[in-house]
This record gives C-alpha cells, structure tokens and sequence, in this order.
C-alpha cells in the first residue's frame, strides 16, 4: 500500500465482486458481460477516457484513433454483433473497407488490392501470385474450419474439467483434421502447396502477417494464419468506424452502465495483493485481492475484489503482483518472448492531394525505419475537417531500446525522433505522391507514449507473436494459477485485434461465471 503523507487523502472504495483492471475493449467487454451477468463490476483505468490501444486523441480539428484503426466482427455471427446482441444495444456505425487494404511491395509492380468481394479477391491473386491456387485454397478450408470453431466459444489453451469440456464442445472434425497442422507455420503451408518458391508470395505474407500475428511467414502459426488472411472478404470483413475508434468503446460504455457497472477513470493501479477473505457462498473459501493505487489529484485508493480481471499485458503482472505470483508461474512469464513496440505518425492533408482512388487501408514495403501500414480518414468520418484528410501511419520497433539511459537526454530523444519521423514521411510522400511541404499536421508518438497512454511496459503494442509454440493449445491461458485471477487481452487466446481481445474476454468471462455456478452462453448469430 502506497505511504500517505499527512495531507493525502485515502479514498476507500467499496468492495466489489470483480475488479478488472483496464478499460480497454478487452476490459469493457468483459466487465459489461459480468455485470449483466448479475456481479458487481468495477473497472479501473488510469487514463482520462477509455478505449486503450484502440482509443483516440485530438488535435486541433483533427481526431487521430491511437493504435488500431479498424474493426472485425461487425458481421452477423461476428463476435461484435453477437456481444451487441446479447447487450441490446446497436452497434457502432461503420463502413465495410473495399479494399481493406492495398499492399505495395516495393518492386514496382501494381499493388495488391484485398478485394471484400471473394471472387474478385480470388482474381486478384491469381494475376498477382501465379500458381498459388491450391496454397489459397487450404488457406480457405482452414479458415472455415476456424470460423465454425470459434463460434462455439472454445477454452483455450484448458487448465480444468470445465475448460477440456468447452473445447471438445467446440471441436469439429474439419478442426480434428486442421489439428494435423499445429506445429506448421504458413510458410510450411506454402512449401507444401507447391508454391514455396514464389518470393514475391512470401513477401506479401510477410508484410500481412506481421500486421496481425507480429510474425513473419515462417514464424506464424498455419491455424492463426489462415484466418489472418482471409479476414477482409465476406461474409466476415474489416470495417471503419464513423466517427472514430472511440466508438466502439463508447458503446461498450453503455452496456457496462445499463448493466449496473462502474467505470473509473483516472484510476491508476499501482500494487496488487491478496487479502484472506470471508466464505462466499458463490466462489468458496479463498483470499481477496486488494488493488491499491492512486487516482486524480492525487488522491490514494483501495478496493477488494474476489475476482481479478487483467487485461494489461502478462509481462505487467511480476511488477504489480510481486511475491503473490508463484515461482513457477513468473518463470513462464519471464520466458515469454518481447513483443513489438511502434513507431505511429499521425498527419494531415488536403484530400486533394491524395491518389483519387486512395484506399482507406494501405501497406508499404519501406526500408527505413520500416514497411508501413498506413489508415487515410474518409471523407465525413468526423476525423477531420471536410476536404482534409488524417493520415496515420504505424511501424513495428523494438520497445525496449526507446527507454535506453542515453534517450533521457530530451535533446536526445528529439534527435531520435525527428530522424524516425523523417523515414515515416519520406515513405508516404513516396506511397502517396505528395510533396513534403503538403503536410497540415505532423507528429510522431514512440513506445514511450504508449507506456503513458495505454499503461503497457515499454509501451507493448500486439500481444505475443503468434508463433506454433504460442498458439492456442500452447498460448498463455486465461485462467492463471492464482484463483480469482484471469487475464484477457490481446496476449490472450486468440491474439490481437479488435475481435480477438474481445473473443478472450468472452472466454475468460465464461470461466469466472462457471466458477461461481452461473453461465453465460451468447447467441451464435
């Protein structure tokens, strides 16, 4: 607990059933599930508003999304409509992206255009990619398969009776067959099909692929993969919100408060320990947990849960839990590999200035500091005035080195990122045709800003890569070994992405609910 000093004020909160600690889409979803569900719910984020990686800032006339640009599951069956279903309340407005992306790959060729419409995609990479049919195919039939799963709400990876019983619910044989594929990364897939000699292929699903898996080819799992890359065609498809991406949180919001569910904001969770607490009748005998922190202007709290839910991601846990984590446990946590930080330009230009045809979606093979995926505002988005355009643009980086001893220096620090910024713009004004003076707005946020803004170390972005040995049935699980504490998020099963924290965040919900006898089932859409 945090020491006070004589004018501090200690604001004791009360105690709840469930604490979840972030109030990303992760957090939201999975509070507003429980607290429908009948539980007290109290939410705790240590930012001025919501949203987290995929929340939004402005800047003068301009509105900037964050992080995460666009949105899946908004299909009917998709796990958006079917959470948004189960609230009753309406989804956000969106427009389906056609394309939902087109890919430079830098050797001059026309770029890649990810058609929503099936047949016209299938078009597309036949001209494209010659020969690669067969690879697309078994592309598709595991995504089918992936897909029917998935809308069983598996368990994975399991850790219990209750677990193994949701997953072989969920098993098909289509799954039983892909299953042969566990170990196999895409690249193996496309060895396998005949095509493995094609670099420009493995080239385009490198770029793809490290967008949504933080791989490349031969480092993503075939069973991940697969699905990755069919997720802009319909029937599924990415989607852009109107206004922003605060949208979707905002609705989010909403169900958490009609179903009696507290948002705090300003909350910042510093330590996190375990209480003996009195029999509850629902989740048994066992310890509390006590979350300590401080909140606005200052001011100390403290609240006691029975239930923990943490969407930050799983390298946060040995800072705030300490000695409550088990030997073994933090060995595992140590193990994990780092995740990616990024490198995000947010800008802005007169829409004249752009390729007529510009899609909203773009990805860039640039050398220096990186290949780029870039997100172009539509016009009456409310993301900027009419006839402008924001212009976000996002590279992968190492996190760890921006927090290095010789980056305390701001001087430093400026010099470093001004020479970043420059690569960044150098790569649009080649990707988009516009000259360097064209620019209305510019600034650039580094893994620093996203360890201020969102509470991730080192400002994480992505979740853990979604190698073989990561995926599914060998990821992290949900259900840790501390009872009464459950992770979600996008380092949760099945990865990242707007539909993949919120899938885990129905699974770890599922879990916590089974626990206390109840269950929570939603409609398969």
């Amino acid at each position: 607990m945090a020491e006070q000093g004589p004018e501090s004020q200690r604001q004791t909160l009360a105690t709840t059933d469930v604490a979840v600690v972030g109030a990303g889409i992760a957090g939201l979803t999975a509070a507003a599930l429980l607290a429908q569900a009948g539980l007290r719910v109290v939410v705790l984020e240590a930012h001025h508003q919501s949203g987290g990686c995929a929340g939004t800032f402005r800047r003068g006339p301009y509105i900037f999304d964050v992080g995460a640009t666009q949105v899946a599951g908004l299909e009917p069956g998709g796990i958006h409509s079917r959470l948004f279903d189960h609230f009753g309340i309406p989804l956000p407005e969106a427009t389906p992206l056609d394309p939902a992306c087109s890919v430079d790959l830098g050797d001059g060729r026309p770029p890649v255009r990810l058609w929503r419409d099936p047949q016209r995609w299938a078009q597309e990479r036949q001209s494209q990619f010659p020969g690669s049919h067969r690879f697309w195919q078994w592309c598709e039939a595991i995504h089918e398969a992936n897909w029917r799963f998935a809308g069983r709400d598996p368990v994975l990876p399991p850790r219990n009776a209750w677990d193994l019983g949701q997953l072989l619910r969920a098993l098909g044989p289509a799954n039983l067959a892909s299953g042969l594929l566990s170990g196999a990364t895409i690249a193996d897939l496309q060895q396998l099909s005949g095509c493995g000699h094609d670099q420009r292929l493995r080239h385009f699903l490198d770029l793809q692929l490290r967008l949504y898996s933080q791989e490349p080819a031969n480092r993503t799992a075939a069973l991940y993969g697969a699905t990755v890359l069919a997720m802009g065609q319909a029937p599924l498809g990415l989607w852009h919100l109107h206004g922003s991406m605060q949208a979707l949180s905002q609705a989010l919001e909403r169900a958490l408060a009609e179903a009696g569910g507290q948002l705090l904001l300003r909350h910042r969770v510093g330590q996190i320990g375990r209480v003996p607490g009195p029999h509850d009748t629902a989740a048994g005998q066992r310890a509390r947990w006590q979350l300590n922190g401080q909140a606005a202007a200052g001011r100390d709290f403290g609240i006691e849960a029975s239930d923990l839910v943490m969407t930050l991601p799983p390298q946060s846990l040995q800072g705030l839990l300490g000695p409550a984590l088990p030997a073994g446990y933090q060995r595992r946590l140590q193990q994990l590999e780092e995740p990616s930080g990024a490198l995000v330009f947010y800008g802005a230009v007169e829409r004249s200035r752009l390729p007529a045809d510009c899609p909203s979606h773009l990805q860039s093979a640039w050398r220096d500091p990186g290949s780029l995926f870039v997100s172009v505002s539509q016009e009456g988005d409310g993301r900027a005035p009419t006839g402008q355009a924001t212009v976000i643009a996002s590279v992968f980086t190492p996190a760890q080195p921006w927090f290095s001893s010789e980056l305390h220096d701001p001087a430093v620090l400026l010099e470093r990122k001004q020479l970043a910024m420059a690569g960044i713009k150098a790569g649009l004004e080649h990707l988009l045709g516009i000259a360097p003076k064209t620019w209305l707005h510019g600034e650039l946020a580094t893994p620093r800003a996203f360890a201020h803004w969102c509470g991730r170390p080192f400002g994480y972005v992505g979740g853990l890569g979604q190698h073989p040995s990561r995926f599914g049935p060998f990821g992290l699980a949900s259900r840790t070994p501390l009872a009464g504490l459950w992770l979600c998020g996008d380092s949760i099963y099945p990865g990242e992405g707007t539909a993949g924290v919120s899938l885990s965040a129905l699974m770890a919900s599922r879990q916590l609910l089974a626990a206390r006898g109840l269950k929570l089932d939603l409609a398969s859409g």
